[in-house]
């Protein structure tokens, strides 16, 4: 069946071009009505114009769509609290939320200053948070809501010069590893998306013949599954010109070291606590503290 979204409401941070407006202008074609979301600043941050926003809305409202231009900041509390109630007072409520608001500040660890470091994590993380927060009331009245994050390679793997950034990522990984948890109840699923993408935040990263094969278009099908209403919950899926794949966060099943453990023991047993062939991907934080009860009950 074609995964459709009449009658939903989707925001979508930083919709004002590359990964943003290719996501805000599908939920439109499946039915949604989008909020597009955009500072309008540079790569770093730093401006800021309405032009973007308005350009993706009228894309969305020439082909019959319903949608509407927001400029707030995620970093602004008081403007992010202005948009929730504009979207609530237009359309009476917020399915989707998707964070995808972002800025680069590159440079190597020892070079890099706290102000850029701060700024990098404020847009991404603190960001996310919240807008997030802001939505969440809303959804859990409605017993219903699907809100994306945008986490990265850089996050998960690491990439040098990206120190701030790749902490950024990480740290929504973090969130939505507990808000899985606590959305549960009001049927609130979380989900990050991992994208690989030639964008105006990633030309310098790639050659120029990667536009033409890793467009945003081809990361924009995993967040349409994503915010499905028979999406997963606490999945993080990669995507990239056309390529799809799950990530996990696993452990080692470990070894058990005795009363008594000492770092010695843990050099002589490292092959047995690091063999991943029964590693497996936990669900909360609690499966491991019962694994590792089990596992001294068992001696």
């Amino acid at each position: 069946m074609p995964i459709r979204f009449d009658g939903k409401v989707a925001i979508v941070t930083g919709a004002g071009g590359g990964l943003g407006r290719a996501h805000a202008l599908e939920f439109a074609r499946r039915g949604a009505s989008v909020v597009v979301n955009d500072l309008g600043g540079t790569v770093d941050g730093s401006g800021g114009s309405s032009d973007a926003a308005l350009a993706v809305v009228a894309e969305i409202e020439a082909v019959g769509g319903r949608a509407m231009a927001n400029g707030a900041s995620v970093t602004d509390d008081n403007a992010v609290a202005a948009m929730v109630e504009d979207v609530m007072s237009r359309f009476g409520r917020i399915d989707i939320l998707v964070n995808n608001a972002g800025i680069l500040r590159d440079k190597s660890f020892v070079k890099m200053p706290m102000e850029d470091f701060e700024a990098v994590l404020n847009v991404h993380l603190t960001g996310t948070v919240k807008a997030t927060k802001a939505v969440w009331p809303v959804m859990r009245e409605q017993a219903f809501g699907r809100v994306v994050v945008t986490t990265s390679s850089s996050g998960l793997y690491g990439n040098f010069g990206q120190s701030n950034y790749g902490a950024a990522k990480m740290g929504v990984v973090g969130l939505i590893n507990t808000l899985k948890l606590e959305g549960q109840k009001y049927n609130i699923h979380c989900n990050g998306v991992s994208p690989v993408a030639y964008t105006r935040m990633t030309s310098d990263l790639f050659p120029p013949e990667a536009e033409n094969l890793m467009t945003p278009e081809r990361v924009t099908p995993a967040v349409i599954y994503l915010a499905s209403s028979d999406a997963p919950t606490g999945v993080i899926l990669a995507a990239g010109a056309g390529s799809f794949a799950k990530v996990e966060i696993v452990e080692s099943r470990g070894a058990y070291l005795g009363e008594s453990p000492s770092a010695e023991l843990i050099a002589d047993n490292w092959d047995k606590i690091a063999d991943m062939g029964r590693a497996k991907a936990l669900f909360t934080g609690g499966e491991q503290t019962g694994k590792f009860f089990e596992m001294a009950a068992k001696g």
